[in-house]
């Protein structure tokens, strides 16, 4: 199938960064949020990027135009009745999201593909929600969404090979680099980043190394474009923190233990750079 008119729920940081990015792409977008207040936030967040854009010679003013007027803001998920693809992106909660997959499955057509953003929980257990488990898929974009250029395309055991290829092509239209994934937990890059990033935690608890010297090491020893805690920060320490809880629960596997200092960390509501203080200090 050709998807041509795309549903996002959620316009927080995620959701909003995959409004702009599919509307960019030329992708007819409808956006929902709880209420009005935190849609018009949403709103003028991306509207705020694209300004920027502008200003930077990026794309010209009638461009970001119509790609304004390509997105459609709602508090209603029936407007989602004619979508041909949602993609849901609000927090990383099973609860909420089995509820969200449960009501888009009465309200979407039956040919309409449901994907999540998660980053790490079973899709699966979404798709058992609804009559159309073969047409469930994860479609995981990285933050920042307009910036990143690879997506995760994750399938179940049920999902078909045909909602498959939609979701790769979706994900091509977008600009975007697409690799396949299994549905496990953290799937590709989660997988290998979480215990990379625990392990440098570890290593500065521990007194092996300061954190400036374990992120100069990785930056310039292995030329990746930041260090483990400086990514840590970039992420926010909760998302890290809740992201190794999930994949533990799931796997069992020790390399996915937090360390007692991330806890402490996030208690303390030191989450990285969104809060000003993290491994480094931004304020």
């Amino acid at each position: 199938m050709e998807i041509q008119k795309v549903g996002v729920i959620g316009c927080g940081q995620m959701g909003g960064g995959i409004v702009q990015t599919c509307a960019q792409a030329g992708f007819d977008v409808r956006v929902t949020e709880v209420n009005d207040t935190f849609l018009e936030k949403g709103m003028n967040n991306i509207k705020s990027v694209l300004s920027r854009n502008v200003e930077k010679g990026r794309m010209t003013k009638e461009e970001m135009e119509a790609v304004l007027g390509r997105i459609h803001g709602s508090t209603k998920t029936t407007d989602f009745a004619d979508r041909d693809l949602v993609i849901e992106a609000v927090i990383e909660n099973m609860d909420m999201k089995k509820k969200i997959f449960a009501e888009l499955d009465k309200i979407c057509p039956p040919s309409a593909i449901l994907a999540t953003n998660t980053s790490c929980l079973s899709i699966i257990d979404m798709a058992v929600m609804t009559k159309r488990a073969d047409k469930v898929l994860g479609i995981h974009f990285f933050n920042p969404v307009p910036v990143m250029k690879l997506v995760e395309v994750v399938k179940t055991i049920a999902t078909s090979q045909e909602t498959i290829s939609a979701g790769k092509q979706f994900g091509e239209k977008c600009g975007k680099k697409v690799v396949i994934a299994q549905d496990s937990p953290g799937f590709i890059v989660n997988r290998l980043m979480i215990p990379f990033i625990l392990n440098a935690i570890h290593m500065m608890d521990s007194g092996i190394a300061s954190k400036e010297d374990i992120d100069a090491g990785i930056n310039l020893g292995l030329n990746h474009p930041m260090g483990p805690l400086a990514l840590a920060d970039l992420i926010g320490l909760d998302t890290v923190f809740f992201i190794a809880n999930a994949m533990y629960a799931e796997l069992r596997d020790p390399q996915f233990v937090a360390p007692p200092l991330l806890g402490k960390m996030v208690t303390a509501g030191w989450l990285g750079r969104k809060t000003g203080k993290g491994f480094y200090d931004y304020k």
